[in-house]
């Protein structure tokens, strides 16, 4: 707490939330752009769909960057633990992450079929990859990790991803971001492949039901603590109703071809989710299976100046991002059409 009264340490949580809410609804629609595209087999197709992302698939990347950045420098012991714990994990989204790249730049340098699906192969496996391993984290973070009260990680990467639980959370993601693009492509594409995405949307939309269903019974039994402060804090009710609204009318959007109600009430359900999340960890950032060494938003943060600091640049900056995100959102609305410039 500053002099004035000001809860640095919260609003420091709150921001790196911002970041995170802004990656997951951003960068969650191109990564579910990716796993779907490779369901249909005709090239123009496939085009279409790679072109939907084109313009924004780097620029949203750039909301993960800037969280990292966040949290290395409000949280630095958290950002250490988490980034020495989930090294190989992290390597291996950096690696799915550069591979969708590369795929999107290669694979219209050439036009033989067989060089098109090897990138198409690479572009899915590095976009379902990526989403598989963040859900795997989150799970890994609702759990608890082995810390020890040094804070060093204690476990290993077979550790992080041998509970069932967190396979289960990595399959609720990919289903989140996959019926996220889907509602994205809904709204960016026209005509036969616009009613073929409607058909990917429903799917994904219903597993996603499915598993947050089996997800949340899980929770209630193997991580009981993820609802303490709802309980404490019954206003926090509010986000749930939020989400189940804004999850229910994206599939009534969809039905009614209502595209841009279904692309905002999607963005809403991806942002809720997370919000969710924040709530049930907080103030945990990383914690422990003995819950004495957890680092919090309170003993791992950074002094109260340089939070203060922080504050100030993330006030001046934030705008500027917003309003650049806004513009390009803006410049390339509409639906896909193809040109000489085109993937």
């Amino acid at each position: 707490m500053t002099e004035a009264g000001l809860d640095l340490n919260l609003l420091w949580y709150v921001l790196i939330g911002v970041l995170l809410i802004g990656y997951a609804v951003l960068d969650g629609f191109d990564l579910g752009v990716g796993t779907l595209h490779i369901f249909t087999k005709d090239d123009h197709e496939r085009r279409i769909l790679i072109n939907s992302i084109g313009p924004f698939w780097d620029g949203n990347e750039v909301w993960l960057i800037t969280g990292g950045g966040a949290l290395f420098a409000a949280f630095p012991k958290a950002y250490a633990t988490a980034f020495s714990g989930f090294y190989l994990a992290f390597m291996l989204v950096l690696f799915a992450l550069i591979l969708r790249a590369v795929a999107l730049e290669f694979r219209s340098k050439e036009p033989m079929q067989w060089w098109r699906r090897l990138w198409d192969g690479a572009f899915f496996l590095g976009s379902t990859l990526a989403s598989l391993l963040f859900g795997v984290a989150v799970g890994n973070l609702i759990l608890g990790l082995p810390i020890d009260a040094r804070g060093d990680f204690q476990g290993s990467f077979f550790t992080l991803v041998s509970r069932p639980y967190v396979l289960l959370t990595g399959a609720l993601t990919v289903a989140l971001f996959t019926m996220h693009g889907a509602a994205f492509l809904f709204y960016k594409t026209a005509g036969e492949l616009q009613n073929k995405v409607r058909r990917w949307f429903w799917r994904a939309y219903w597993t996603f039901i499915a598993l947050y269903a089996v997800t949340t019974v899980a929770t209630i039994f193997v991580a009981p603590h993820m609802f303490h402060n709802f309980v404490a804090f019954p206003p926090a009710w509010l986000a749930v109703i939020v989400f189940l609204a804004a999850l229910a009318n994206t599939g009534r959007c969809v039905h009614r071809g209502k595209e841009f109600g279904a692309i905002m009430s999607s963005a809403i359900t991806v942002a809720m989710v997370v919000l969710l999340f924040g709530i049930g960890m907080f103030p945990n950032l990383v914690p422990s299976l003995e819950p004495g060494n957890s680092l919090t938003a309170y003993t791992a943060a950074s002094s109260q100046k340089t939070l203060g600091i922080m504050a100030i640049i993330a006030a001046l900056g934030m705008p500027l991002v917003l309003a650049y995100t806004t513009v390009i959102y803006w410049i390339f609305r509409g639906k896909v059409k193809l040109d000489k410039m085109s993937y």
